[in-house]
């Protein structure tokens, strides 16, 4: 029985989103403690493997956000380490940390996302000049730090778009872009957090996130953000956006974006639990915009939201992920 064996909640770690994994973490291990089960939190620092052992831990409830965490990096050491894990493998979370990747799979897959170029600040990586045939010509006045559109020089595409690092969660780093004035500032801000950003074409309309648990959907939810778009700042502050579970969307448009989350969730691999976040346009067609495979489990999450109209409670949530360890589904 799992009850019986020793589990560790590992949170915090080394992310730019230490602080909102170490409320996940934290909410998650005293839920699992109040149903009974043996749980020991550990704050996932470099000395890691030294506290999985001296704790003797069987099984970990991975309550990691981002790097180090949500990429593959803590998977590939569970793995190597025989500890069963909760959440999806080694190369699904790898990918779906790495918007490049998910795109292109998507892409392949025939599932809509927003039309994207890539830059690096690297001159001779593979994505400089962009690759995606979206536009002519691009940011030719991007230095080698990658940060200066000199004056001139033809954006992208048309305003606004979006500006994201290529590989950070949270929206951290992301910036949507209404004119040539803020380009400059959108690169350095995305340019801090990696070598690689997408400047991607942005979808007005209405977000719409759809959890999947038991590798099943569940209701969608509509985020309404009180002002601006929906950042970090608004996704871990009450109060900041309006949650309307389910979406006000039509019961067809509803069992499409359902079916394209799911789609979505098994093309990239992904095992038990996901969160698939899109952007729906004004005349309903939605877009994929990126997959968390551990989704935020604090009071203002999205996946608890959706997992509460589908009448699971967080407790009982907790303990479905917690299950998914020991599932046989796809590893790397």
């Amino acid at each position: 029985m799992i009850t019986v064996k020793r589990i560790g909640v590992l949170m915090g770690g080394m992310s730019s989103e230490r602080n909102i994994s170490l409320k996940t973490g934290g909410l998650a291990a005293a839920s699992l403690i109040k149903k009974g089960y043996n749980v020991v939190a550990i704050d996932a620092g470099k000395d890691l493997p030294e506290r999985l052992i001296d704790n003797g831990i069987e099984v970990a409830f991975i309550a990691l956000h981002g790097r180090y965490g949500e990429d593959g990096c803590v998977q590939g050491l569970l793995e190597v380490m025989g500890i069963p894990y909760t959440g999806s493998g080694v190369s699904s979370s790898t990918i779906c940390m790495d918007k490049l990747l998910t795109k292109k799979i998507l892409e392949h897959h025939g599932i809509s996302t927003p039309k994207f170029t890539v830059y690096s600040k690297s001159p001779q990586s593979l994505f400089n000049p962009p690759i995606s045939p979206f536009h002519k010509g691009g940011l030719r006045g991007i230095k080698e730090a990658g940060m200066v559109l000199e004056e001139g020089d033809t954006p992208p595409m048309r305003y606004p778009f979006v500006v994201k690092p290529c590989r950070e969660g949270s929206t951290i780093g992301v910036s949507i872009v209404s004119g040539k004035e803020g380009v400059s500032t959108a690169l350095e801000d995305a340019f801090r957090y990696g070598d690689t950003v997408i400047i991607e074409e942005y979808i007005p309309g209405v977000e719409i996130t759809a959890g999947i648990i038991d590798d099943k959907p569940l209701p969608l939810v509509e985020i309404v953000p009180s002002e601006g778009f929906y950042d970090y700042n608004t996704k871990t502050t009450d109060g900041m956006a309006e949650y309307i579970v389910p979406a006000r969307l039509s019961h067809s448009i509803t069992k499409d974006i359902q079916a394209i989350a799911l789609e979505t969730h098994r093309v990239l691999g992904c095992c038990y639990v996901s969160r698939v976040d899109f952007r729906v346009d004004p005349a309903g067609y939605p877009y994929v915009l990126e997959v968390n495979t551990i989704p935020g489990m604090t009071e203002t999450s999205l996946l608890p939201r959706a997992a509460k109209e589908a009448g699971i409670s967080y407790d009982e949530l907790v303990e479905m992920i917690l299950s998914s360890a020991f599932v046989k589904g796809v590893r790397s």
